[in-house]
């Protein structure tokens, strides 16, 4: 359905099922974090329709804050500490998904109608598997997530991805990284943010 949630391809990044695309994280110019050196994607379409993104966050630990471990469950207002999360919707469409993926193992899925139009993501099945590494400068987060579970997103769709973190410092500020951003204030669910074009098995293109 027509809405100004459309998404172009102009600027993305294409890949194909099977074929793993990494990409580079940018921190919005508004709030820069020194201690922080990089934060590296990747993601990946496995046959079945099952997803595995990972992302790994390098720098200065001693002034950063991240979750410890904890349990693997659902949880609210992820995104006021650090977290990583992914966005996706099929091209053209103005619905979309938005998860939070925290180094604790915590959770959340959100389903939107339109540009920040919805709420939280319901039923049963939805649970992703969260791997966390932690080395001395070096936090490497992976998640599985099916993609059979959600009503938006079928096989034979074309999808648009977009990949962010928040990172919190030791003085409690937030900084805000995605594979680009849009003029103005830092929003993950602005259409440009969603930089990568994953296609799934019998997608159908629109032609130019």
């Amino acid at each position: 359905m027509p809405c100004s949630f459309l998404r172009g391809s102009s600027s993305s990044q294409i890949m194909s099922e099977h074929a793993q695309t990494s990409a580079v994280l940018h921190c919005h110019p508004d709030t820069p974090c020194t201690v922080v050196e990089s934060i590296e994607s990747s993601i990946r379409c496995q046959p079945g329709n099952v997803l595995t993104v990972t992302y790994k966050l390098k720098g200065v630990f001693k002034h950063l804050r991240i979750p410890s471990d904890g349990s693997a469950r659902r949880a609210d207002g992820l995104w006021q500490r650090t977290c990583f999360e992914l966005f996706i919707g099929a091209k053209n469409d103005a619905e979309y998904y938005e998860f939070n993926f925290s180094p604790s193992g915590e959770w959340q899925a959100y389903e939107f109608r339109s540009y920040r139009e919805g709420g939280l993501l319901q039923g049963d099945g939805l649970e992703p598997r969260i791997a966390v590494q932690r080395g001395a400068d070096i936090l490497e987060l992976s998640v599985v997530l099916s993609l059979d579970f959600f009503p938006g997103i079928q096989s034979d769709l074309c999808l648009w991805v977009g990949l962010a973190a928040v990172v919190e410092d030791g003085n409690g500020q937030l900084s805000y990284w995605a594979l680009k951003h849009p003029p103005g204030k830092p929003d993950f669910h602005h259409a440009d943010t969603f930089a990568l074009e994953l296609t799934l098995p019998g997608a159908k293109f629109e032609s130019a």
